[in-house]
């Protein structure tokens, strides 16, 4: 029997009201990851991990249907075009972004977020974007702007099926994982809402005519092109996230949405990157 259940916001308030963690916190990454896996196991039993990428998708086949259908032909494909000039027009030095990739830039993005011992901070790929063109003499782009987000959406395409490989190995790269997590489950904002009370307690259920996804995913598909051309990043998602429950926003490529982005990529582990991609 699918289940449905629709929440006006207080009902929600309610239904949240708890927000603990799957795992022990204390047991390290790849056990939180596979907690998180077999509470979703419980939680949703009809849907196939390798399915969790779409998300809310996974949960309607009609919308995944209409979805297959529109990703066929993407709208986006001119602005992608628009990526790819700006990926394979040569640097001043005449090298292009794809000298500062292994294998031309090709299945290298799903490596990311990794944390740098020798800067003690977690770097994105859009971080690695910025480095290539510092590196080589060039002007670097804003994080979260409209070719930031352009470029990163082709040449995360080139990574296109990859499995996400983030690892967290050492004390730094395990802090920062830990502050992720935190945050994660930290609530915040007017509405007194975490990332978790929506993505992991409520899963499957609807707020208002949305139905919410599962943590595991979500982290696989960036950036997003909203409506068609309107082109999200990941951490201008978490700012469109913490402006619905009346927070404030952190800064794009702030430490606080590195390490959000760091811990939420990590649970995204061995599911294929499909990146870009259409969402409503």
């Amino acid at each position: 029997m699918k289940r449905i259940i629709t929440f006006t916001m207080a009902g929600l308030l309610l239904g949240c009201a708890h927000s603990g963690p799957v795992a022990d916190r204390t047991t390290g990454p790849e056990a939180d990851r596979k907690a998180l896996i077999n509470h979703y196991k419980q939680e949703l039993p009809n849907i196939k991990f390798e399915d969790y990428i779409y998300g809310a998708l996974a949960m309607n086949p009609d919308a995944k249907s209409q979805y297959d259908e529109i990703m066929a032909f993407p709208s986006y494909s001119i602005d992608l075009d628009k990526g790819q000039k700006m990926w394979e027009t040569p640097f001043k030095n005449g090298k292009q972004f794809s000298s500062c990739f292994p294998n031309g830039g090709k299945n290298v993005a799903g490596n990311y977020p990794y944390f740098d011992n020798a800067t003690n901070r977690v770097v994105t790929f859009e971080n690695a974007i910025n480095a290539c063109l510092k590196a080589n003499g060039e002007t670097e782009l804003k994080y979260g702007d409209s070719d930031m987000g352009l470029l990163t959406a082709y040449a995360r395409s080139l990574s296109d099926g990859m499995k996400v490989n983030v690892k967290v190995e050492g004390a730094g790269a395990l802090a920062a994982y830990e502050k992720g997590k935190a945050y994660y489950h930290t609530r915040n904002g007017q509405l007194n809402f975490a990332c978790a009370n929506c993505h992991v307690d409520n899963a499957g259920k609807f707020i208002r005519s949305d139905q919410l996804s599962m943590m595991i995913g979500q982290a696989s598909h960036w950036p997003e092109f909203r409506g068609g051309t309107d082109i999200v990043t990941l951490q201008g998602r978490f700012k469109q996230c913490e402006k619905n429950v009346r927070a404030k926003p952190k800064e794009a490529n702030s430490e606080e949405y590195n390490d959000l982005e760091y811990f939420l990529t990590y649970m995204s582990n061995d599911l294929p990157m499909q990146t870009p991609v259409f969402r409503k």
